[in-house]
Protein backbone atom coordinates (compact mmCIF):
# COMPACT_ATOMS: atom_id res chain seq x y z
CA UNK A 1 0.00 0.00 0.00
CA UNK A 2 1.13 3.49 -0.86
CA UNK A 3 2.64 5.04 2.67
CA UNK A 4 0.27 8.10 1.89
CA UNK A 5 -2.82 5.92 1.37
CA UNK A 6 -1.77 4.06 4.92
CA UNK A 7 -1.30 7.70 6.97
CA UNK A 8 -4.70 9.04 5.63
CA UNK A 9 -6.15 5.34 6.50
CA UNK A 10 -4.25 5.58 9.77
CA UNK A 11 -6.10 9.13 10.76
CA UNK A 12 -9.34 8.01 9.78
CA UNK A 13 -8.69 4.97 12.17
CA UNK A 14 -7.80 7.18 15.09
CA UNK A 15 -10.63 9.66 14.45
CA UNK A 16 -13.09 6.45 14.04
CA UNK A 17 -12.02 5.09 17.43
CA UNK A 18 -12.09 8.88 18.84
CA UNK A 19 -15.61 8.60 17.97
CA UNK A 20 -16.47 5.63 19.11
CA UNK A 21 -15.25 6.33 22.50
CA UNK A 22 -17.96 9.27 22.80
CA UNK A 23 -20.44 6.54 23.05
CA UNK A 24 -18.72 3.38 24.41
CA UNK A 25 -17.02 5.63 27.78
CA UNK A 26 -20.62 7.18 28.17
CA UNK A 27 -21.81 3.99 28.71
CA UNK A 28 -19.90 3.08 31.27
CA UNK A 29 -20.58 5.74 33.11
CA UNK A 30 -21.10 5.80 36.46
CA UNK A 31 -22.66 2.60 36.18
CA UNK A 32 -19.75 0.35 35.81
CA UNK A 33 -17.32 2.98 36.66
CA UNK A 34 -16.78 6.44 37.72
CA UNK A 35 -14.79 8.94 35.41
CA UNK A 36 -11.99 9.39 37.78
CA UNK A 37 -11.51 5.89 39.00
CA UNK A 38 -12.01 5.56 35.09
CA UNK A 39 -9.24 7.90 34.24
CA UNK A 40 -6.68 6.52 36.51
CA UNK A 41 -7.25 3.31 34.84
CA UNK A 42 -6.91 4.25 31.55
CA UNK A 43 -3.61 6.71 32.54
CA UNK A 44 -2.21 3.39 34.16
CA UNK A 45 -3.05 1.21 31.14
CA UNK A 46 -1.65 3.76 28.49
CA UNK A 47 1.40 4.41 30.62
CA UNK A 48 2.31 0.92 31.32
CA UNK A 49 1.97 0.54 27.27
CA UNK A 50 3.83 3.55 26.37
CA UNK A 51 7.11 2.13 28.48
CA UNK A 52 7.18 -0.53 26.86
CA UNK A 53 7.52 0.44 23.44
CA UNK A 54 9.75 3.71 25.10
CA UNK A 55 12.33 1.07 26.61
CA UNK A 56 13.42 -0.03 23.58
CA UNK A 57 13.69 3.35 21.83
CA UNK A 58 15.09 5.21 24.87
CA UNK A 59 15.99 8.75 24.63
CA UNK A 60 17.67 10.85 27.40
CA UNK A 61 15.59 14.07 28.30
CA UNK A 62 17.48 17.19 29.76
CA UNK A 63 16.91 17.67 33.71
CA UNK A 64 16.04 21.19 33.00
CA UNK A 65 13.08 20.25 30.51
CA UNK A 66 11.51 17.79 33.12
CA UNK A 67 9.91 20.94 34.71
CA UNK A 68 8.22 21.64 31.39
CA UNK A 69 7.35 18.08 30.91
CA UNK A 70 5.73 18.23 34.43
CA UNK A 71 3.66 21.67 33.50
CA UNK A 72 2.66 19.69 30.03
CA UNK A 73 1.11 16.77 31.95
CA UNK A 74 -1.14 18.92 34.47
CA UNK A 75 -3.07 20.36 31.00
CA UNK A 76 -2.63 17.53 28.59
CA UNK A 77 -3.24 14.50 30.59
CA UNK A 78 -4.66 15.01 34.60
CA UNK A 79 -6.81 18.48 34.05
CA UNK A 80 -7.73 17.43 29.90
CA UNK A 81 -8.75 13.75 30.95
CA UNK A 82 -10.33 13.75 34.19
CA UNK A 83 -12.68 16.75 33.20
CA UNK A 84 -13.74 15.19 29.85
CA UNK A 85 -15.08 12.10 31.48
CA UNK A 86 -16.22 14.31 33.66
CA UNK A 87 -17.69 16.12 31.43
CA UNK A 88 -18.87 13.15 28.65
CA UNK A 89 -20.82 11.45 32.05
CA UNK A 90 -23.30 14.51 32.77
CA UNK A 91 -23.18 15.97 28.45
CA UNK A 92 -24.46 14.15 24.97
CA UNK A 93 -21.70 12.41 22.88
CA UNK A 94 -23.00 14.69 20.35
CA UNK A 95 -21.97 17.97 22.47
CA UNK A 96 -18.81 16.26 23.24
CA UNK A 97 -17.57 15.67 20.11
CA UNK A 98 -18.63 19.81 18.62
CA UNK A 99 -17.21 21.25 21.51
CA UNK A 100 -14.01 19.16 20.59
CA UNK A 101 -13.81 20.01 17.38
CA UNK A 102 -13.17 23.51 18.72
CA UNK A 103 -9.85 22.43 19.69
CA UNK A 104 -7.57 24.25 16.68
CA UNK A 105 -9.46 27.52 17.53
CA UNK A 106 -8.72 27.33 21.51
CA UNK A 107 -5.17 26.78 20.39
CA UNK A 108 -4.96 29.50 17.69
CA UNK A 109 -6.17 31.81 20.36
CA UNK A 110 -3.82 30.65 23.07
CA UNK A 111 -0.92 31.02 20.51
CA UNK A 112 -1.81 34.75 20.34
CA UNK A 113 -1.37 35.59 23.97
CA UNK A 114 1.81 32.56 25.02
CA UNK A 115 3.79 32.42 21.18
CA UNK A 116 2.72 35.95 20.07
CA UNK A 117 1.76 34.41 17.09
CA UNK A 118 0.13 37.29 14.84
CA UNK A 119 -3.25 37.04 13.83
CA UNK A 120 -4.29 37.29 10.16
CA UNK A 121 -7.98 38.57 8.97
CA UNK A 122 -9.34 35.42 8.12
CA UNK A 123 -8.32 33.59 11.64
CA UNK A 124 -9.34 36.71 13.07
CA UNK A 125 -13.35 35.97 11.88
CA UNK A 126 -12.72 32.12 12.28
CA UNK A 127 -11.96 32.84 15.99
CA UNK A 128 -15.29 35.10 16.09
CA UNK A 129 -17.05 32.44 14.07
CA UNK A 130 -16.27 29.11 15.69
CA UNK A 131 -16.38 31.04 19.06
CA UNK A 132 -20.06 32.54 18.00
CA UNK A 133 -20.76 28.49 17.34
CA UNK A 134 -19.74 27.27 20.66
CA UNK A 135 -21.70 29.70 22.75
CA UNK A 136 -24.97 28.60 20.72
CA UNK A 137 -24.53 25.53 21.56
CA UNK A 138 -24.15 26.12 25.09
CA UNK A 139 -27.28 28.18 25.09
CA UNK A 140 -29.40 25.54 23.59
CA UNK A 141 -29.37 23.08 26.68
CA UNK A 142 -33.01 23.24 27.39
CA UNK A 143 -34.55 20.26 25.89
CA UNK A 144 -35.14 18.13 28.52
CA UNK A 145 -35.29 14.96 26.42
CA UNK A 146 -31.55 15.72 25.56
CA UNK A 147 -28.64 14.27 27.43
CA UNK A 148 -26.81 17.33 26.81
CA UNK A 149 -26.58 19.45 30.13
CA UNK A 150 -24.54 23.02 30.57
CA UNK A 151 -22.40 21.90 33.78
CA UNK A 152 -21.06 18.59 30.84
CA UNK A 153 -20.65 21.12 28.52
CA UNK A 154 -18.80 23.64 30.65
CA UNK A 155 -16.52 20.58 31.81
CA UNK A 156 -16.14 19.05 28.00
CA UNK A 157 -14.70 23.50 27.43
CA UNK A 158 -12.68 23.52 29.84
CA UNK A 159 -11.03 20.23 28.94
CA UNK A 160 -10.91 21.23 25.28
CA UNK A 161 -9.30 24.42 26.51
CA UNK A 162 -6.74 22.67 28.87
CA UNK A 163 -5.77 19.98 26.19
CA UNK A 164 -5.00 23.48 23.96
CA UNK A 165 -2.31 25.14 26.35
CA UNK A 166 -0.66 21.76 26.39
CA UNK A 167 -0.67 21.90 22.67
CA UNK A 168 1.12 25.32 22.86
CA UNK A 169 3.48 24.50 25.68
CA UNK A 170 4.43 21.38 24.44
CA UNK A 171 5.22 22.21 21.09
CA UNK A 172 9.58 23.26 21.94
CA UNK A 173 9.91 19.55 23.63
CA UNK A 174 8.01 18.07 20.49
CA UNK A 175 10.98 19.71 18.12
CA UNK A 176 13.88 18.66 20.54
CA UNK A 177 12.75 15.31 21.33
CA UNK A 178 11.51 12.29 19.84
CA UNK A 179 7.72 12.33 19.84
CA UNK A 180 7.39 8.93 22.02
CA UNK A 181 9.64 10.51 24.42
CA UNK A 182 7.76 13.57 25.42
CA UNK A 183 4.28 11.46 25.24
CA UNK A 184 5.81 8.80 27.60
CA UNK A 185 6.93 11.45 30.38
CA UNK A 186 3.97 13.23 30.05
CA UNK A 187 1.56 10.29 30.67
CA UNK A 188 4.31 8.99 33.64
CA UNK A 189 3.73 12.63 35.24
CA UNK A 190 -0.12 12.35 34.75
CA UNK A 191 -0.63 9.22 36.41
CA UNK A 192 1.16 10.59 39.26
CA UNK A 193 -1.31 13.67 39.07
CA UNK A 194 -4.39 11.60 38.86
CA UNK A 195 -3.20 9.13 41.71
CA UNK A 196 -2.94 12.23 44.06
CA UNK A 197 -6.29 13.49 43.04
CA UNK A 198 -8.51 11.10 45.82
CA UNK A 199 -11.62 10.46 44.32
CA UNK A 200 -9.35 8.54 41.36
CA UNK A 201 -8.28 6.40 43.75
CA UNK A 202 -11.42 6.31 46.04
CA UNK A 203 -13.63 5.16 42.87
CA UNK A 204 -11.43 2.45 42.03
CA UNK A 205 -10.94 0.90 45.57
CA UNK A 206 -14.99 1.08 46.02
CA UNK A 207 -15.53 -0.07 42.32
CA UNK A 208 -17.32 -3.39 42.65
CA UNK A 209 -15.15 -5.17 39.77
CA UNK A 210 -16.64 -8.69 40.34
CA UNK A 211 -19.97 -7.61 38.97
CA UNK A 212 -17.99 -6.19 35.68
CA UNK A 213 -19.60 -8.00 32.96
CA UNK A 214 -17.19 -9.54 29.75
CA UNK A 215 -18.39 -6.92 27.87
CA UNK A 216 -18.00 -4.20 30.05
CA UNK A 217 -14.12 -5.38 30.56
CA UNK A 218 -13.91 -5.46 26.83
CA UNK A 219 -15.16 -1.84 26.64
CA UNK A 220 -12.60 -0.70 29.33
CA UNK A 221 -9.78 -2.45 27.55
CA UNK A 222 -10.69 -0.59 24.20
CA UNK A 223 -11.07 2.89 25.85
CA UNK A 224 -6.86 2.01 27.36
CA UNK A 225 -5.36 0.77 24.13
CA UNK A 226 -7.77 1.32 21.36
CA UNK A 227 -8.58 5.05 22.20
CA UNK A 228 -5.53 6.40 24.10
CA UNK A 229 -2.25 3.84 23.13
CA UNK A 230 -3.04 2.84 19.80
CA UNK A 231 -3.92 5.92 18.11
CA UNK A 232 -0.66 7.91 19.51
CA UNK A 233 1.37 5.11 17.24
CA UNK A 234 -0.84 5.58 14.22
CA UNK A 235 -0.79 9.28 14.38
CA UNK A 236 3.10 9.62 14.48
CA UNK A 237 3.21 7.11 12.15
CA UNK A 238 0.96 9.02 9.76
CA UNK A 239 3.04 11.77 10.54
CA UNK A 240 6.11 10.60 8.57
CA UNK A 241 4.07 11.12 5.30
CA UNK A 242 1.62 13.88 5.79
CA UNK A 243 1.80 17.37 7.67
CA UNK A 244 0.37 18.67 10.80
CA UNK A 245 -1.78 20.33 9.36
CA UNK A 246 -3.35 17.44 7.39
CA UNK A 247 -3.14 15.29 10.30
CA UNK A 248 -5.66 17.90 11.99
CA UNK A 249 -8.15 18.43 9.75
CA UNK A 250 -9.27 14.88 10.50
CA UNK A 251 -10.94 16.44 13.23
CA UNK A 252 -14.19 17.55 11.43
CA UNK A 253 -14.65 13.61 11.15
CA UNK A 254 -15.41 13.44 14.73
CA UNK A 255 -18.96 15.31 15.20
CA UNK A 256 -19.77 13.07 11.98
CA UNK A 257 -18.90 9.98 12.91
CA UNK A 258 -20.17 9.90 16.09
CA UNK A 259 -23.36 10.78 14.72
CA UNK A 260 -23.57 7.58 12.40
CA UNK A 261 -22.87 5.55 15.80
CA UNK A 262 -25.54 7.55 17.33
CA UNK A 263 -28.10 6.16 15.11
CA UNK A 264 -26.14 3.03 14.69
CA UNK A 265 -26.52 2.17 18.41
CA UNK A 266 -30.24 3.46 18.90
CA UNK A 267 -31.03 0.99 15.27
CA UNK A 268 -29.52 -1.86 17.14
CA UNK A 269 -31.38 -1.37 20.14
CA UNK A 270 -28.45 0.22 22.78
CA UNK A 271 -28.37 3.97 24.01
CA UNK A 272 -30.35 6.26 22.73
CA UNK A 273 -28.66 9.79 21.94
CA UNK A 274 -30.98 10.67 18.65
CA UNK A 275 -32.97 13.16 21.02
CA UNK A 276 -30.16 15.33 21.00
CA UNK A 277 -29.97 16.05 17.19
CA UNK A 278 -31.94 19.18 15.84
CA UNK A 279 -31.52 21.47 13.26
CA UNK A 280 -30.03 24.54 15.61
CA UNK A 281 -27.51 22.08 17.08
CA UNK A 282 -26.70 21.32 13.28
CA UNK A 283 -26.11 25.01 12.08
CA UNK A 284 -24.24 25.75 15.52
CA UNK A 285 -21.76 22.80 14.44
CA UNK A 286 -21.46 24.28 11.02
CA UNK A 287 -20.43 27.47 12.80
CA UNK A 288 -17.66 25.94 14.64
CA UNK A 289 -16.72 23.49 11.59
CA UNK A 290 -16.50 26.92 9.56
CA UNK A 291 -14.42 28.26 12.25
CA UNK A 292 -12.14 25.98 12.60
CA UNK A 293 -11.53 25.83 8.76
CA UNK A 294 -10.92 29.28 8.29
CA UNK A 295 -8.62 29.56 11.81
CA UNK A 296 -6.68 26.59 9.67
CA UNK A 297 -6.20 27.85 6.61
CA UNK A 298 -3.16 28.54 5.68
CA UNK A 299 -1.62 31.95 4.32
CA UNK A 300 -1.23 32.31 1.01
CA UNK A 301 2.15 34.06 0.82
CA UNK A 302 2.29 35.58 -2.55
CA UNK A 303 -0.11 37.86 -0.96
CA UNK A 304 2.42 38.82 2.46
CA UNK A 305 3.85 42.20 1.88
Amino acid sequence: MNPRVRSHLFLFVVNLMYAVNYLVAKGLMPDVIRPNGFILLRVLGATILFWLIYSFNYEKVAKKDFKLLMICAIFGVAINQLFFFNGLMRTSPLNASIIMMSTPILVFTLSIFILKERPTQIKIIGLITGAAGAIFLFLMNTNVSSNASFSGDLLILINAISYSIYMVLVKPLMTKYNALTVITWVFTFGLIYVLIWPYSSMEVIGNPFHTWSSISIYKIILVIVGVTFLPYLLTVAAMKHLSPSVASSYIYLQPVLTSVFIFVSFQIGSDDYTADFSILKIFAAIMVFTGVYLVSKKQNLSKVK
